[in-house]
């Protein structure tokens, strides 16, 4: 999809804001949240970045190789011995 498309910029409330054709959003693979930034001239509008993205792989990877133990001591506190039911 190399072809520009032309659109208006509309009032959006105290803002503006510009339409994305479906097939637009459909071929960039962008559906939710977005960032914005300007380059030179130009509006740069690409997916939000994802936190936390590969995380579920790593720990994964951890638990295979047995390297998901705690890294601390675990001490029970005053608290835990007289209020806390185990």
């Amino acid at each position: 999809m190399g072809k520009a498309i032309r659109t208006r910029i509309v009032k959006i409330g105290n803002s503006q804001g510009i339409r994305i054709p479906k097939p637009l959003l459909e071929h960039s693979g962008i559906s939710e949240e977005v960032d914005i930034e300007v380059q030179d001239n130009c509006l740069i509008v690409r997916a939000a970045s994802r936190n936390r993205s590969g995380w579920e792989e790593a720990f994964a990877k951890m638990a295979e190789q047995h390297d998901d133990v705690l890294l601390d001591e675990v001490r029970a506190t005053e608290w835990d011995n007289l209020e806390w039911e185990w």
